[in-house]
């Protein structure tokens, strides 16, 4: 698996970016320091801070900085006090497998958490020595998660979501915080203004075809290898399947309509992915993915061949692929 490849790869940073996190989460309330525990062992991916050190190390010829280690981590803390909050707000039962936090505890409770993680992310963020610049990296995805969040509860509530919506969405939403991971190891790495550009560029494109990618599952994907299907047009979302299907269809008003009823009338979940796929939705989507893939990748060109650089394009190749 191209993870464990990388991570065995990483080594001593990998081992850092985790102790780093675990140290930042201790807490003497018993209670926080099991969650905590918890969260940690099942903590998903952990791509934001994975593509933010192999930035790092290809900026500094193999070596990531601890500064740049810290970063990661308070990407990664950041990341998953934001999946605690929309558990709550989207009322999931399970996520990557396991009941959520909100459905153990309780929502209340699971806010609580989530406001210490970010709490932690944020304490770490201005241990940094580049405090003030990071700072307002890490403050400008915090303002994008929020902006992102709350145009796409409008958007489902309106059903008028087009593609300059949906693109804004998944920005804020997901993008942004690759860029925020990236852009801080170039930071903290001390690499010159079109160097950072470069990196920012490549993760905002990969983060739009990460996010491009879990959509086209979301009609594709199979329940059994964990990755759920369906949830998309459950919470009334329009992504780009169903964008590039309506396209040009004259039953693109009868189709928002559907999905303004689901609530109602839950069989319309199938047959707008009917919908989906008889018009070839999923296939323009992907298209579409494959742009951002050649983006991202372009963007590294200028730096030097080597190791860490070749991680960064199988990871963003790798959304042509992946099940979950």
């Amino acid at each position: 698996m191209l993870r464990e490849e990388i991570i065995q790869h990483l080594g001593e940073d990998w081992t850092s970016l985790n102790t780093y996190i675990r140290e930042s989460l201790v807490s003497d309330i018993a209670l926080l320091q099991e969650v905590n525990d918890n969260l940690v062992a099942h903590s998903g991916k952990m791509l934001r801070p994975m593509v933010a050190i192999l930035v790092a190390r290809m900026l500094n010829g193999g070596k990531a900085s601890q500064e740049s280690i810290k970063v990661a981590a308070a990407v990664e803390m950041l990341h998953n006090a934001t999946l605690l909050h929309d558990d709550v707000a989207d009322e999931s039962p399970t996520r990557r497998g396991e009941p959520t936090l909100a459905s153990k505890i309780g929502p209340s409770a699971a806010v609580l958490v989530g406001d210490f993680w970010l709490a932690k992310a944020m304490s770490l963020t201005l241990n940094s020595a580049r405090r003030g610049a990071m700072a307002k990296v890490i403050s400008k995805a915090m303002t994008n998660l929020a902006e992102g969040e709350m145009l796409q509860l409008q958007k489902s509530f309106q059903q008028d979501t087009n593609e300059q919506d949906y693109f804004r969405v998944i920005y804020c939403k997901t993008a942004s915080l690759f860029e925020a991971a990236c852009l801080g190891a170039a930071i903290t790495s001390d690499a010159p203004q079109a160097q950072q550009d470069s990196v920012a560029l490549y993760a905002r494109c990969l983060g739009i075809a990460f996010q491009i990618r879990d959509d086209i599952l979301d009609y594709l994907g199979d329940s059994s290898l964990g990755k759920p299907v369906g949830i998309d047009l459950k919470e009334q979302k329009i992504t780009l399947p169903l964008l590039c299907a309506m396209k040009d269809s004259p039953r693109e008003g009868e189709i928002r309509k559907m999905i303004a009823q689901i609530d109602e009338h839950p069989e319309y979940c199938e047959q707008i992915r009917k919908f989906v796929l008889d018009r070839e939705g999923t296939v323009m989507a992907e298209e579409v993915l494959q742009e951002y893939i050649d983006k991202s990748i372009a963007a590294l060109s200028s730096f030097p061949d080597g190791k860490d650089k070749d991680f960064l394009i199988r990871i963003a190749r790798y959304n042509t692929i992946r099940k979950i």
